[in-house]
């Protein structure tokens, strides 16, 4: 098992940032997937630029506040949880995942791995907020 949590702050409103963060028709903006397949209203799948695929089973959601999910593909499963908060105009977010590799000589690269994606997750959103 392996967390890895990432905090960012943007000078935009909360909604705006939930917005981009929880559309799953407007992904263009993440240079991490090809697309997103919805499969209902609690299940989606993301597939890389490489066509792997990973599917995500929402857990919970508040409005502006709370959005959680499990993640499951051939080479994890886990849970992630995003938490978003208004001061001054400003939003926070924090985005925790806690994942587990399936197969074990990946185990030791699972942290590494999420960090990796944390970052560009963080870059990506940034230039979609701008």
């Amino acid at each position: 098992m392996a967390i890895s949590k990432v905090k960012a702050v943007f000078m935009v409103n909360i909604q705006k940032v939930w917005n981009v963060v929880t559309s799953l028709e407007n992904y263009q903006w993440r240079s991490d997937i090809n697309r997103i397949e919805v499969i209902n209203e609690k299940q989606f799948v993301e597939y890389t630029k490489e066509g792997f695929p990973t599917k995500f089973t929402i857990t919970a959601t508040e409005i502006y506040k709370r959005w959680e999910f499990d993640i499951e593909n051939s080479n994890i499963y886990g849970h992630w949880i995003g938490a978003f908060c208004e001061t001054d105009g400003k939003s926070e977010i924090v985005f925790t995942e806690d994942v587990t590799a399936k197969k074990w000589f990946m185990k030791p690269f699972v942290k590494l791995f999420l960090k990796k994606q944390q970052t560009q997750y963080i870059a990506d959103l940034k230039k979609a907020l701008q």
